[in-house]
């Protein structure tokens, strides 16, 4: 693959803060504030987007200081409290027992291991319309004998991209230009990978424009790539694309509709029964909302285009509806979520039917199995003990939505020998959820799930799956 060469990035960086270490040497720490009633509230702290965050408001002297405020607000102007350069950071500690990867089915893939990741990012504010945002990472997985692409990544830029902001025809237009994070709502089919230890980065030309109950969305990107080889290697190319438009409309206060359409293309792509260059076209409509305590997402994706000489028609949906008892001691949330994607029809066929979740979401299904040919059920339960602890209990039944297609794992490897078995169903897994904001700054996560495996991953070598991960958290 030819790699984009992004030392232009890592210089663009290093000069931000040359920039600011200098400009900051000659700038008094005093600002003219214009005062009124009320004290503006201090920030939340992000821990997917930190470049949303907005920190000016620590020019006002009046607002809760915390230590290192310093760093989290260093003024470049006397005059424009806007223009402001801020430093943090992210800490990820993730403990993983797992003794059945791919259910057994790959032998030296099971045992204990960390996952960490650090990522420390630099956000220059010049004014409120120019913003330059760069993120370092440095992940390891000590403990883990066979290393997958998603695991380790030593010392790297994550992001480094430049956003214009201007109000335009009585909306708010953005663009974003460089490597960067996406996210786009709950994350089924496209994600930000927030389970492993790298995250998935795009380099990307974005734009989003928003006036009252509209958003429009649409971006170009090449997705990241991990390489790991020395410092400072990851990369894209033309080999992989991802691009799209999507149109949000706000129907009422509490719910949203929106429609895209995006292409992905992928060359040298392997299926079971195909392989070549995949040119996929992907039309999706989600609707989601609440009322009176209940909840709803729904989500439709359709496929086409061509691998090779293969025609390509997929499908894929997922639902979530519940409803929260806010009158109910621990208020409870009830959930069911219905999801299923398509599966190969016919190995020796001209038609490739199985459905690529493109870049998904791994928490969505526990980390087990991926979305290709696909049903599953899962009823859960959320509680709250406390304003700061939530409580999640689920039981989930799997199944394949052809049988002439494999059982997949995530993201989307396919379980070998499974394709063209006999057995629909693929299996049931418990899993049991505690997340604990300790402060706005720690948080803390446990997640047990156990997975009683079906007919043809059993028939395939496989055995039950038992997972366990306790995660730590440190945002500043």
């Amino acid at each position: 693959m030819i790699a984009h060469d992004w030392k232009w990035q890592i210089g663009l960086a290093a000069a931000l803060l040359t920039i600011a270490v200098t400009v900051c040497a000659s700038t008094t720490q005093a600002q003219e504030v214009t005062r009124d009633d009320a004290v503006p509230e201090r920030p939340k702290i992000i821990p997917n987007r930190r470049w949303e965050e907005d920190w000016s408001v620590l020019a006002d002297p009046r607002v809760k200081r915390e230590p290192l405020d310093r760093l989290k607000y260093i003024p470049l102007s006397r005059r424009h409290p806007k223009t402001y350069l801020s430093l943090g950071f992210n800490l990820r500690e993730r403990f993983e027992v797992d003794h059945s990867p791919l259910f057994g089915t790959v032998s030296g893939l099971k045992g204990e291991w960390l996952l960490s990741r650090l990522e420390v990012h630099a956000d220059l504010r010049l004014g409120k319309h120019v913003q330059v945002f760069a993120q370092l990472q440095s992940a390891f997985a000590p403990g883990k004998k066979v290393l997958a692409p998603v695991d380790q990544d030593r010392l790297d830029l994550e992001q480094c991209f430049i956003r214009l902001t201007e109000r335009l025809g009585g909306g708010t237009v953005t663009l974003r230009v460089g490597r960067q994070l996406m996210d786009f709502d709950l994350q089924r089919f496209v994600s930000s990978r927030e389970g492993p230890n790298l995250r998935q980065a795009f380099d990307a030309v974005y734009l989003d424009y928003r006036r009252d109950a509209w958003r429009i969305t649409g971006a170009y990107t090449h997705p990241v790539r991990t390489r790991d080889l020395r410092s400072f290697d990851d990369y894209s190319s033309h080999h992989q694309t991802f691009s799209g438009l999507l149109f949000r409309r706000r129907l009422w206060q509490t719910s949203q509709l929106s429609v895209g359409y995006s292409r992905y293309t992928r060359d040298a792509a392997a299926f079971i029964s195909v392989s070549g260059n995949e040119r996929r076209a992907n039309i999706d409509v989600r609707f989601t909302g609440t009322i009176n305590g209940f909840d709803w997402d729904l989500e439709a994706m359709n496929q086409t285009g061509r691998i090779g000489a293969y025609a390509i028609k997929a499908w894929g949906f997922g639902t979530l509806i519940g409803h929260t008892f806010t009158e109910t001691r621990w208020t409870p949330h009830l959930g069911l979520g219905v999801d299923a994607a398509s599966g190969n029809r016919n190995a020796n066929g001209h038609t490739l039917n199985t459905f690529n979740p493109l870049f998904p979401n791994g928490y969505y299904l526990a980390d087990f199995t991926g979305y290709p040919n696909l049903v599953h059920i899962k009823p859960a339960i959320t509680v709250h003990p406390t304003r700061a602890v939530n409580l999640m209990v689920a039981l989930a039944l799997q199944g394949r939505e052809s049988i002439a297609d494999a059982v997949y794992t995530f993201p989307s490897f396919p379980i070998a020998n499974t394709a063209g078995r006999p057995g629909r169903y693929t299996g049931t897994y418990g899993e049991l959820r505690a997340d604990w904001k300790i402060t706005p700054h720690y948080s803390a996560a446990l997640e047990a799930v156990h997975y009683a495996i079906g007919k043809p991953i059993r028939q395939a070598g496989g055995r039950d799956g038992n997972y366990l991960g306790i995660e730590f958290r440190w945002a500043w």
